[in-house]
Protein backbone atom coordinates (compact mmCIF):
# COMPACT_ATOMS: atom_id res chain seq x y z
CA UNK A 1 0.00 0.00 0.00
CA UNK A 2 2.87 2.39 0.19
CA UNK A 3 3.64 1.95 -2.97
CA UNK A 4 0.52 2.35 -4.12
CA UNK A 5 0.41 5.74 -2.28
CA UNK A 6 3.58 7.17 -3.68
CA UNK A 7 2.55 6.54 -7.16
CA UNK A 8 -0.97 8.14 -6.78
CA UNK A 9 0.54 10.54 -4.90
CA UNK A 10 4.38 10.95 -5.31
CA UNK A 11 6.17 13.13 -2.74
CA UNK A 12 9.35 15.08 -3.36
CA UNK A 13 11.82 11.54 -3.60
CA UNK A 14 11.13 8.63 -4.73
CA UNK A 15 10.34 5.58 -2.27
CA UNK A 16 11.22 2.45 -2.71
CA UNK A 17 10.72 -0.84 -0.75
CA UNK A 18 13.68 -0.88 0.84
CA UNK A 19 12.87 2.41 2.44
CA UNK A 20 9.25 1.11 3.51
CA UNK A 21 11.00 -1.83 5.27
CA UNK A 22 13.55 -0.09 7.11
CA UNK A 23 10.84 2.37 8.31
CA UNK A 24 8.48 -0.94 9.14
CA UNK A 25 11.78 -2.70 10.81
CA UNK A 26 12.61 0.89 13.20
CA UNK A 27 8.92 1.23 14.20
CA UNK A 28 8.71 -2.57 15.02
CA UNK A 29 12.45 -2.23 16.66
CA UNK A 30 11.77 1.45 18.71
CA UNK A 31 7.93 1.53 19.15
CA UNK A 32 8.85 4.83 20.62
CA UNK A 33 9.50 6.06 17.08
CA UNK A 34 5.95 5.71 16.46
CA UNK A 35 3.57 3.11 14.58
CA UNK A 36 2.08 1.81 11.48
CA UNK A 37 -1.48 1.75 11.93
CA UNK A 38 -3.39 -0.79 9.65
CA UNK A 39 -7.35 -0.22 8.90
CA UNK A 40 -8.72 -3.72 9.01
CA UNK A 41 -12.11 -4.42 7.85
CA UNK A 42 -12.66 -7.66 9.09
CA UNK A 43 -12.26 -9.83 5.87
CA UNK A 44 -10.71 -9.61 3.06
CA UNK A 45 -7.32 -7.51 2.89
CA UNK A 46 -6.39 -4.06 5.03
CA UNK A 47 -8.49 -1.10 3.56
CA UNK A 48 -5.17 1.47 4.37
CA UNK A 49 -2.79 2.22 6.53
CA UNK A 50 -1.15 5.35 8.16
CA UNK A 51 2.22 5.93 9.94
CA UNK A 52 1.97 8.11 13.12
CA UNK A 53 4.65 9.39 14.24
CA UNK A 54 5.61 11.58 17.65
CA UNK A 55 7.55 14.44 18.38
CA UNK A 56 8.02 17.07 21.38
CA UNK A 57 6.87 20.80 20.47
CA UNK A 58 7.95 23.33 22.94
CA UNK A 59 5.82 25.74 21.92
CA UNK A 60 2.64 23.49 21.96
CA UNK A 61 3.51 22.28 25.16
CA UNK A 62 3.68 18.22 24.82
CA UNK A 63 4.12 15.56 22.07
CA UNK A 64 2.44 15.84 18.64
CA UNK A 65 1.27 12.96 17.05
CA UNK A 66 2.43 13.28 12.92
CA UNK A 67 0.44 11.62 10.59
CA UNK A 68 3.54 11.12 8.46
CA UNK A 69 1.83 8.84 5.51
CA UNK A 70 -2.20 8.60 5.06
CA UNK A 71 -4.12 5.93 2.56
CA UNK A 72 -7.05 4.11 2.09
CA UNK A 73 -7.65 1.85 -0.63
CA UNK A 74 -9.50 3.80 -3.76
CA UNK A 75 -12.38 1.25 -3.85
CA UNK A 76 -13.17 2.67 0.08
CA UNK A 77 -12.44 6.46 -0.09
CA UNK A 78 -15.31 8.47 1.10
CA UNK A 79 -16.94 5.95 4.12
CA UNK A 80 -15.35 7.87 7.10
CA UNK A 81 -11.95 5.45 7.32
CA UNK A 82 -10.18 9.09 7.35
CA UNK A 83 -12.32 10.40 9.56
CA UNK A 84 -12.03 7.90 11.80
CA UNK A 85 -8.16 7.47 12.27
CA UNK A 86 -8.19 11.22 13.59
CA UNK A 87 -11.16 10.70 15.95
CA UNK A 88 -8.87 7.44 17.13
CA UNK A 89 -6.33 9.79 17.38
CA UNK A 90 -8.32 12.10 19.22
CA UNK A 91 -8.75 9.57 22.00
CA UNK A 92 -6.03 7.78 22.15
CA UNK A 93 -7.63 4.89 20.66
CA UNK A 94 -4.48 4.16 18.21
CA UNK A 95 -1.70 6.11 20.41
CA UNK A 96 -0.45 5.69 23.37
CA UNK A 97 -1.80 9.21 25.39
CA UNK A 98 -3.72 12.07 23.90
CA UNK A 99 -1.42 14.31 21.88
CA UNK A 100 -1.42 18.00 22.63
CA UNK A 101 -1.81 18.14 18.28
CA UNK A 102 -1.94 16.29 15.37
CA UNK A 103 0.21 17.87 12.87
CA UNK A 104 0.48 16.74 8.81
CA UNK A 105 1.41 17.49 5.64
CA UNK A 106 0.09 16.84 2.19
CA UNK A 107 1.25 17.24 -1.95
CA UNK A 108 -0.11 20.36 -3.32
CA UNK A 109 -1.89 19.10 -5.50
CA UNK A 110 -3.89 16.20 -3.31
CA UNK A 111 -7.15 18.43 -3.06
CA UNK A 112 -9.15 15.25 -2.05
CA UNK A 113 -7.11 15.14 1.02
CA UNK A 114 -6.65 18.42 1.23
CA UNK A 115 -10.48 18.70 1.76
CA UNK A 116 -10.54 16.47 4.54
CA UNK A 117 -8.17 17.59 6.63
CA UNK A 118 -9.98 21.07 6.22
CA UNK A 119 -13.25 19.17 7.13
CA UNK A 120 -10.95 18.15 10.30
CA UNK A 121 -10.40 21.39 11.24
CA UNK A 122 -6.96 21.12 10.08
CA UNK A 123 -5.84 25.41 8.85
CA UNK A 124 -3.30 25.57 6.57
CA UNK A 125 -0.53 26.52 8.46
CA UNK A 126 3.29 27.35 7.54
CA UNK A 127 4.77 25.78 4.69
CA UNK A 128 7.51 23.35 6.03
CA UNK A 129 10.24 22.62 4.24
CA UNK A 130 12.57 19.16 3.91
CA UNK A 131 16.23 18.69 2.84
CA UNK A 132 17.72 15.24 2.99
CA UNK A 133 20.84 15.19 4.29
CA UNK A 134 23.98 13.69 2.28
CA UNK A 135 25.23 10.52 2.63
CA UNK A 136 28.44 10.09 4.57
Amino acid sequence: MCLALYAEDPGTVPIDRARIERTLHALRAEPSRGRAVVLDLGDGPPGGYALLVPFWSNELGGEVCEVDELFVRPDLRSRGHGSALFDAIDRALVWPARPVAIALGVTPGNARARRLYERLGFPPALTMLIRETPPG
